[in-house]
């Protein structure tokens, strides 16, 4: 039997279950206030060329056209750009939507001020080889916005957990499959980091996402006070270690 070539995960048939499972909840709406925290700095200044490389529903590159930002959009899932383009046009916003993936896209495409790639390297047959395809369309001086899945919290999570799983850690047999909402590729930190600063970029910031939230049993959460639960992740979402154990890992990362 021929061996099926690995691709990119194409979203169009989960997006009702990211709508309800990511977007809308209370943990989706914490990344989105810490990501927009880390790329205020960029949002105050004048007109920049922003390119969202995988949009998905287009939250932060909404943002920043509200701010009077020049946007491309792109996604694979054409049934995401779709609704990006209904969420900017609701907003009466423009900008030029491509459908089609990120790395196919960029040898197109001009080099930008900033480039969002967030919530997709997880997703990708070739990660990093992949990030470089879009890295590369930072300019010089310019900034990269990276938001990925990170594999220190998945390998700590399911150590946590027990059981059968234990195996699959030692063997390096990383339960997500890409089946639902499970990424198959999950990063570590330090590799991601020391890519980047191989291509020559220099980290200029990185926050953990949900650095406790997700360790803690849901009957922890059901007895606990939220508004101090989230506190606790401001408190400790930049800090070394507790950074590099969140959800998701946010690097903002200049091009020298």
């Amino acid at each position: 039997m021929k061996k099926q070539t690995p691709s990119d995960r194409n979203f169009d048939s989960l997006i009702h279950k990211f709508e309800k499972r990511v977007y809308n909840t209370v943990k989706g709406e914490w990344r989105l206030k810490l990501v927009k925290e880390d790329l205020d700095h960029l949002y105050q200044q004048s007109k920049l060329n922003v390119w969202d490389a995988g949009c998905g529903f287009a939250q932060v590159s909404q943002w920043l056209a509200e701010a009077g930002h020049q946007v491309t959009l792109c996604d694979l899932s054409q049934k995401m750009l779709h609704q990006a383009e209904k969420s900017f046009s609701e907003a009466d916003l423009q900008a030029e939507f491509l459908h089609g993936a990120a790395q196919d896209l960029a040898p197109e495409l001009p080099d930008f001020d900033l480039v969002l790639f967030h919530a997709v390297l997880e997703w990708l047959a070739t990660p990093l080889e992949t990030l470089k395809t879009v890295a590369d369309k930072v300019k010089p001086g310019g900034t990269l916005s990276l938001l990925f899945y990170n594999r220190n919290a998945f390998v700590y999570n399911n150590v946590l957990k027990g059981e059968w799983r234990w195996q699959y850690i030692l063997d390096d047999a990383y339960i997500g499959k890409g089946k639902n909402l499970t990424p198959p590729n999950p990063q570590f930190p330090h590799d991601v980091i020391s890519a980047l600063q191989g291509w020559g970029f220099d980290i200029q910031m990185q926050t953990g996402i949900r650095v406790f939230h997700d360790y803690l049993t849901p009957q922890v959460l059901e007895k606990s006070d939220q508004d101090e639960l989230f506190a606790l992740e401001y408190q400790y979402c930049r800090m070394p270690t507790y950074r590099d154990m969140g959800r998701y890992i946010h690097l903002v990362a200049q091009k020298l």
